[in-house]
């Protein structure tokens, strides 16, 4: 779409703008994507200040265009020079955009202090605001176009690209005119000049669902993050889940897209799926950790994943919890991944405790309302237990998996879906024959492989193909589960310290190297820092720095892990 440019100087204030203060990420509007409108009850708009820019060339200029109070745009032969394009590139950060949002508008605003008889288009990027003098790029989407740069403010409509929540690279790129045209930057001394992200919305209203009628009490994260027990009130092991109803199958598109099957497998492309950790600092709700993580992505995670024991009692082991019924309720899937221990004792029991019909009451408690949910879940019982030398032999954890198995399809609760999770480590595998229960036993076959890099002593940077690779190859190998979907139960990445955007590359190259490796249907990142400890050269979150943020953001982006159905629509 192309237009004339508006061409005026626009200040911000008055009672109907906002300033967005962004110096801290994480805000308290819980995201829906399931909830239905009701008529619109008000318009409201955002102002957001730009985070980062620079401009892309590859002429040998002094400086750090990064910090330059202009940025400039100049066509591929510029002032004379056939390689002296220049590309403006601008990131912004957006955190308040509501749960209600509809008719999203975006308008990116950006100032030119002269008219110029240029075209201006404004495109997708996937450059680095932040970098001192990134080489342009070939453009991302076309998004709206300016014929005519005005002096004053010139607008495009970004909206196509700039849907909510989340972490937006845009690149401009000039033609029409062999000469730079120069905007003004987030550096610039005049602060009404800088660039700005105005986005307008009308307001709704989310159908309302029962509130959580139970205090829920604190959750272990799984034994590989140790952490203090606490002692909340319980919500009875009687409590059974609020029925579900089931979401419905999206119709196949054109390429076959868009159907899931009974046993959770979507037809195209993989599930996004994410596990992070609640605390006492956070009063232990696990629905606003999550609902942050998802506002500072910009988008529904398809899968919560959560690790639950074998109490029977609060958050901990009566799960579903009143947390992950209203998550199933706004269309996410579910993954409990079930220990055999009790998190705030730190008791461990043994496969043999489980097989010899010590804890039938639990396992047919817990399969009560899993049955009572009323749509597949996916299921797991003690992920790594190669790992878990305490609780027997490799024999006797196969002999506990059929047996907890087997009392779930007689207590009727046919829709876990059995995830079989193991490390995928090479030391490990003259162990995973004998560690798996057999295929009428398992669904899905699942690793949790990690790019630790100097978290465990290596110097190794390991790139995401090169991460997931080397145990998918050994089942393809070794036929273990052969026919069966794959997923990557757990993963993550390091930083390194001596390049700082090595993490966001990481981020950014995943959703490639997992279309390389089609047989893996659903992905969780695991943003803790799990077994290892969070120094100066060690971080394994997600969200460690805006960088790897930003990475983060952009591989979930990727149309490959946005399914037409579930929470990533």
């Amino acid at each position: 779409m192309a237009r004339r440019g508006l061409h005026r100087l626009i200040r911000h204030g008055g009672s109907r703008r906002k300033a967005v203060m962004l110096g801290v990420i994480g805000t308290t509007v819980a995201l829906g994507l399931g909830a239905t409108m009701v008529p619109l009850l008000a318009d409201d708009d955002l102002s957001i200040p730009v985070v980062a820019d620079t401009t892309a060339t590859t002429v040998p200029q002094d400086g750090d265009n990064s910090v330059k109070t202009t940025l400039a745009t100049c066509p591929a032969r510029c002032d004379g020079n056939p390689r002296g394009a220049r590309e403006a590139v601008l990131t912004f950060l957006v955190t308040s955009v509501p749960a209600t949002a509809v008719r999203v508008r975006a308008t990116l605003r950006v100032h030119a202090w002269q008219a110029f008889d240029a075209r201006v288009t404004a495109h997708d990027s996937r450059l680095n605001a932040r970098a001192a003098r990134p080489a342009p790029a070939p453009l991302g989407a076309a998004l709206d176009a300016v014929d005519g740069v005005g002096k004053g403010f010139n607008e495009w409509d970004v909206s196509a690209l700039v849907t909510g929540n989340g972490i937006w690279t845009l690149s401009l790129a000039q033609t029409g005119l062999d000469t730079r045209i120069y905007w003004a930057s987030a550096e610039h001394r005049n602060a009404d000049l800088r660039p700005r992200l105005s986005i307008s919305y009308g307001v709704g209203t989310p159908a309302t669902s029962a509130a959580p009628s139970t205090a829920p009490t604190p959750t272990a994260v799984p034994t590989r993050v140790p952490v203090a027990a606490s002692a909340s009130p319980s919500v009875p092991p009687s409590v059974s889940p609020t029925p579900v109803r089931p979401s419905p199958t999206a119709p196949a598109d054109p390429a076959g897209c868009g159907k899931v099957s009974a046993k959770l497998v979507p037809s195209c492309g993989a599930w996004w799926g994410m596990y992070t950790p609640s605390s006492a600092a956070t009063g232990w709700d696990h629905g606003k950790v999550f609902a942050d993580v998802e506002k500072q992505v910009g988008r529904t995670f398809d899968i919560v994943h959560r690790y639950h024991d074998f109490s029977n009692a609060g958050s901990n082991g009566a799960f579903p919890d009143a947390y992950q019924q209203q998550q199933m309720r706004e269309g996410r899937l579910l993954f409990f991944a079930w220990e055999s221990r009790i998190f705030s004792s730190g008791t461990v029991l043994s496969w043999k405790d489980v097989y010899s019909g010590g804890h039938d009451a639990t396992i047919d408690a817990v399969a009560g309302r899993i049955r009572a949910i009323g749509q597949p879940v996916f299921m797991g019982f003690d992920h790594e237990p190669e790992d878990e030398p305490a609780k027997g032999s490799d024999a006797d954890f196969v002999r506990a998996w059929r047996y907890v198995h087997d009392r779930f399809a007689a207590a009727g609760a046919g829709n876990a879906v059995w995830v079989w999770t193991m490390m995928g480590w090479s030391g490990h595998y003259d162990r995973y024959a004998g560690l798996y229960p057999g295929d009428r036993y398992v669904d899905w076959v699942a690793w949790d492989p990690y790019n630790f890099h100097v978290c465990n002593n290596s110097t190794l940077w390991k790139t995401p193909a090169a991460t997931m690779g080397s145990f998918y190859r050994w089942l393809d190998e070794h036929g273990i589960g052969a026919g069966k979907p794959r997923m990557l139960a757990e993963f993550g990445t390091n930083f390194d310290a001596s390049d700082p955007n090595a993490k966001r590359r990481w981020f950014e190259e995943f959703p490639a190297a997992l279309k390389a490796h089609p047989k893996i249907k659903a992905v969780n990142y695991f943003n803790s820092p799990g077994m290892t400890r969070t120094t100066g050269t060690c971080n394994m979150t997600m969200n460690q720095d805006a960088s790897a943020l930003a990475g983060f953001a952009a591989a979930g982006r990727d149309a490959y892990l946005r399914q037409p159905t579930g929470g990533g629509r």
